[in-house]
C-alpha cells in the first residue's frame, strides 16, 4: 500500500516553508511533471544537440509599447541535427486534447530529410513524468533507423513487467497495468487525428481493421479526469515506445517539488537533503 513516508510534513511540497521544498518520490507514474515538462525535455534535447526554433504570433495595437504585446500563439519546435526527428511543445498553440487533455510534445520521425512528412507521431500530455519523456527522445535520438521497426510489442510488455507491473488477464499480450491499477499501458486503437504515415491507418475504413499503436495513461481514480495520457501512431518503433515504459515504470524515485492534488495521497515521499 502507497502512504506518505512522513505524514507530518505538507502534503503539497509546493507549499511554502523556508521556500519550496524537494521531495523523492514514487511511483514514478504517478508522480507528474512537477510543472517542468517543457524545461525537462527542452534541457536534454540542447544536450543531445537539437537545435530549437521559436514561432511566436501575437497581436500588435497602433502605439502599444512592445512589452505590451498580446502573444496569441507560440510554437517551440526542437529539430535532431540530421533533421530526421522533431519534437514540437504546442501547449500555447491551441493543441488538440487526448483524454480530455491537451497535447503538450508532439514527437515526430521519418526516414528520410527530403521527405516532407513524418513517418510517425507520438504525443504526450503535461503531467506525463518528464524522465520518461527524455527516455524515449534519448532512445529515438541514439536511433539510427528512427522509422523502422527493430523489434516486436512483446518488448514493451516485457519493460514493465520487469518492474512489477501485471500483464492484463484478458489482453495478456496487448495490455498491461500498474500493481494499483491506475496506470495502464495497451496495444489497440489509435485515437483519431494520430498522425501516421502508414496508408492503412489513413485508408481503412470504419468496419476495417487499423494498425494498432500503443497508448499509455493514468487513472487515479476510476471514472474521474485522467492525470496524463500518450499516445503512439502505429509506426512508432515498438522498442522506442519500451525506452518509454521502462522509465514510466521504474521504481527509482524521482524529485518533485509539486504533486498532482490526484495522487497527493497514493505517493510515498520522503525530503530531499
Amino acid at each position: 500500500m502507497e502512504a506518505p513516508l512522513y505524514p507530518d510534513l505538507p502534503p503539497d511540497p509546493s507549499a511554502p516553508r523556508g521556500g519550496q521544498p524537494t521531495f523523492w518520490v514514487g511511483p514514478r507514474h504517478l508522480a507528474g511533471d512537477d510543472g517542468r515538462l517543457y524545461d525537462v525535455v527542452a534541457d536534454a534535447l540542447a544536450g543531445l544537440g537539437w537545435t530549437s526554433l521559436t514561432i511566436v504570433r501575437g497581436r500588435h495595437e497602433p502605439d502599444e509599447e512592445p512589452e505590451d504585446r498580446q502573444v496569441l500563439r507560440s510554437t517551440v519546435l526542437h529539430i535532431s541535427p540530421d533533421a530526421l526527428r522533431w519534437a514540437q511543445w504546442g501547449l500555447a498553440d491551441e493543441p488538440f486534447h487526448l483524454g480530455g487533455l491537451p497535447i503538450a510534445w508532439q514527437i515526430s520521425a521519418r526516414a528520410e530529410a527530403s521527405s516532407p512528412l513524418a513517418q510517425w507521431s507520438a504525443y504526450f500530455t503535461c503531467d506525463v513524468p518528464g524522465e520518461a519523456v527524455v527516455d524515449f527522445l534519448v532512445a529515438l535520438d541514439a536511433s539510427n533507423q528512427p522509422a523502422s521497426a527493430l523489434a516486436g510489442p512483446e518488448l514493451v510488455l516485457d519493460a514493465v513487467a520487469a518492474h512489477g507491473w501485471f500483464r492484463d488477464i484478458d489482453q495478456p499480450e496487448a495490455a498491461a497495468m500498474d500493481p494499483t491499477f491506475t496506470s495502464h499501458i495497451s496495444l489497440g486503437e489509435v485515437p483519431p487525428l494520430i498522425q501516421d504515415g502508414d496508408l492503412r491507418a489513413l485508408s481503412a475504413e470504419d468496419d476495417e481493421t487499423r494498425p494498432a499503436g500503443w497508448q499509455a495513461w493514468a487513472e487515479p481514480v476510476l471514472g474521474a479526469p485522467l492525470l496524463w495520457v500518450a499516445s503512439f501512431a502505429a509506426s512508432v518503433p515498438h522498442d522506442l515506445v519500451a525506452a518509454f515504459a521502462a522509465s514510466l515504470s521504474s521504481t527509482a524515485p524521482v524529485l518533485r517539488r509539486v504533486l498532482p492534488e490526484a495522487t497527493q495521497e497514493r505517493l510515498l515521499r520522503a525530503p530531499a537533503i
